[in-house]
C-alpha cells in the first residue's frame, strides 16, 4: 500500500502537477463589459448593426436570451458584477460612490487563490480617482466616464497619456497583457467607455451610417394609445433630458443619436475581433472562458424614452455571449434568466474556488453545461432616484419569466403590472385603471379592493377583477419574499437591511 502511494506521488512529480499550495489549475477567463450595449444591438439580433465579430462570437458560442441588471445605471452595475450584490448590499447607488475596498470581489478571490489579474478600461465607480483598485496585479484606467479620444490612463499608479482613440488603445493593453508570459491560470477584465453617449465614433468608422435608419419601436409614437394605463411620469419624460423629445437639452436628435450610436459600437466590435484573434494566435482560444456582457440596456424610443434607468425591458436587459470552444459546442442558446449578480459566483466556480457568504447571486455554470438546469423563477429589480437625474423615480420590482411588476416611490400615481407573454412591449398595464385619486393609501390599495364596484368598473367589460387581484397579490407576496431574501428594505429607506 505504502509503495503504491509512493509510486502515485512521484507519478505526480513527474507529470508537473503540483499538490503542495501554489498557482491554481483554473481555467484562463477574459471578461469584455461594454457600456451601455442594447441587448439587440447585434447584426445577429438587428440587422441595422454591423457586427461581423460578435456576430461570429455568438455564432461559435451560447447566447443568453434573457440576461439582466438588477440596477440600469453604469455604477451600481459594475459593482453588482464585481460583488455579486444587489446595489442597497454594496452601496453604490449611484455613479459618484466608490465601491467600498473591503467588498469581496471575484478579482480579489481569483488574486488570492493565485490568478494573474488585469483590469483595462473604464472603472467609473468614484470617478474622482483613476488609483489602482484592489484585486488587479495589473491596473489601466481613467478617472470617470473617460474620454474617447486621447486619453489619460492610469497604468499601474503612473498617469501615462496616449493619443489615439481609447476603443482601440483600451485593447491594446488587452492584446498586451495575453501577449505576456503567465506561470499561472489569469483573469483580464477589459471595461470599455464606449457606448457611453457622447457618442464618439472612431475616425475610421464616421459617417458609416448615414443614410441609414433605425427601426424606431412603435410605442415611441405620443398618442393616447400608446400612454393610456402608463404612469404620468413616462409621458412628462418626453421633453427631458432623458426622452425623444429633449434629449440630451435638445443637442441632437434622434436620428444622428441612434447612427452616432452604432457607429461608435463598431470600434467595440473591432475589439472583439482582436482580442479573438490574439487570444487564437496564443494558442488560447479554445481553452479560454471569454465573456461579453454590458452594464445595462439602452433605451431608443421605447415609450417615448432613451437612455436607461427604468424597469423596462429595452433598459434591463443585456447582451449575454460565452465563449469556450473546448467546453461549449457553439451556436447554443439559453433561455434562464441570469443576472449581473451571477458573473462572480460563476468565474469563481470556473476557478475552483469557494463562492463567498457575501454573494448574492447564483452560478450559472450548470445552466452553461446543461440547457435543461431550471433557471430561477424570479428576481428584483431596483433603481434609485438620482437628483441630478430627477425624471426618473426609485423603482423597485419584480420579474419572472412571465411577469413584471413595477411599484414606484415618491411619485403620485400608477404601479405597473404587465403579462410579458402576450405583451412583449410592455403596451397593456394590467393595473393602469387601478391607482389613487381621493382615496388614502397607494396604488396597492386599489388592487386589493380591485372587485368593489367603484374599482370594478375602471377595469371595464371583459376584465376579471378577482383573478387580477390575484395575480396582483400573488406577485407582490413574491417581490416581499425575494426582497427580504436579498435583505433589502420593502421601501427604499437608505438602509442596507431590513428593520429589525
Amino acid at each position: 500500500m505504502l509503495r503504491n502511494l509512493v509510486l502515485a506521488f512521484l507519478a505526480c512529480l513527474s507529470a508537473g502537477i503540483v499538490m503542495a499550495a501554489g498557482p491554481p489549475q483554473g481555467r484562463n477567463i477574459v471578461f469584455i463589459l461594454i457600456d451601455d450595449q442594447r441587448y439587440d444591438a447585434i447584426g445577429r439580433m438587428v440587422s441595422f448593426f454591423e457586427t461581423p465579430h460578435l456576430d461570429a462570437l455568438m455564432a461559435n458560442g451560447v447566447f443568453f436570451e434573457n440576461a439582466f441588471v438588477t440596477t440600469s445605471l453604469c455604477s451600481p452595475s459594475r459593482a453588482s458584477i464585481l460583488s455579486g450584490q444587489w446595489a442597497h448590499k454594496h452601496g453604490v447607488l449611484n455613479n459618484s460612490t466608490p465601491l467600498r475596498p473591503e467588498t469581496p470581489t471575484f478579482p480579489k478571490e481569483l488574486q488570492r487563490a493565485g490568478y494573474k489579474t488585469a483590469f483595462v478600461g473604464k472603472w467609473h465607480m468614484g470617478g474622482s480617482s483613476d488609483a489602482p483598485r484592489p484585486g488587479f496585479d495589473r491596473w489601466v484606467s481613467f478617472r470617470g466616464q473617460g474620454v474617447y479620444s486621447n486619453p489619460t490612463f492610469n497604468v499601474d499608479g503612473e498617469q501615462v497619456r496616449r493619443e489615439g482613440y481609447t476603443t482601440d488603445l483600451i485593447t491594446e493593453y488587452a492584446e498586451a497583457f495575453l501577449d505576456e508570459e503567465h506561470d499561472a491560470p489569469f483573469m483580464l477584465y477589459v471595461s470599455h467607455k464606449a457606448v457611453h453617449a457622447n457618442f464618439e465614433p472612431a475616425p475610421r468608422h464616421k459617417g458609416q451610417y448615414e443614410g441609414r435608419r433605425y427601426p424606431f419601436p412603435a410605442s415611441m409614437a405620443d398618442t393616447e394609445e400608446n400612454y393610456r394605463g402608463k404612469p404620468d411620469w413616462v409621458r412628462a419624460q418626453r421633453n427631458t433630458w432623458h426622452g425623444v423629445d429633449g434629449l440630451y437639452d435638445n443637442s441632437i436628435d434622434l436620428e444622428q443619436f441612434t447612427l452616432r450610436y452604432a457607429e461608435t459600437l463598431k470600434a467595440v466590435d473591432d475589439s472583439v475581433g482582436r482580442i479573438v484573434a490574439k487570444l487564437k494566435s496564443r494558442g488560447l482560444l479554445e481553452s479560454t472562458l471569454l465573456v461579453f456582457t454590458s452594464d445595462n440596456g439602452f433605451q431608443f424610443g421605447e415609450h417615448g424614452l432613451i437612455d436607461k434607468r427604468t424597469m423596462y425591458e429595452a433598459s434591463i436587459r443585456v447582451p449575454l455571449i460565452v465563449h469556450c470552444p473546448e467546453l461549449f459546442e457553439g451556436g447554443q442558446r439559453r433561455k434562464q434568466m441570469i443576472l449581473n449578480t451571477d458573473f462572480n459566483p460563476t468565474f469563481l466556480e470556473v476557478a475552483g474556488i469557494k463562492i463567498p457568504e457575501t454573494v448574492q447571486g447564483e452560478s450559472f455554470w450548470d445552466v452553461l453545461n446543461d440547457a435543461t438546469v431550471p433557471g430561477r423563477e424570479a428576481w428584483v429589480y431596483t433603481y434609485f432616484w438620482e437628483r441630478f437625474f430627477p425624471q426618473t423615480p426609485t423603482v423597485i420590482g419584480l420579474r419572472t419569466d412571465r411577469y413584471k411588476l413595477m411599484k414606484f416611490h415618491g411619485t403620485f400615481g400608477r404601479y405597473e403590472l404587465y403579462d410579458l407573454e402576450n405583451d412583449p412591449h410592455e403596451m397593456n398595464n394590467l393595473i393602469g385603471a387601478l391607482y389613487t385619486t381621493t382615496e388614502a393609501g397607494d396604488a396597492t390599495s386599489r388592487v386589493r379592493a380591485a372587485t368593489a364596484a367603484r374599482y370594478s368598473e375602471r377595469l371595464g367589460e371583459g376584465v376579471d377583477a378577482k383573478a387580477l387581484r390575484e395575480l396582483f397579490q400573488s406577485l407582490h407576496a413574491k417581490l416581499n419574499e425575494e426582497l427580504a431574501r436579498i435583505e433589502c428594505a420593502p421601501e427604499p429607506n437608505w438602509r442596507p437591511t431590513l428593520a429589525q
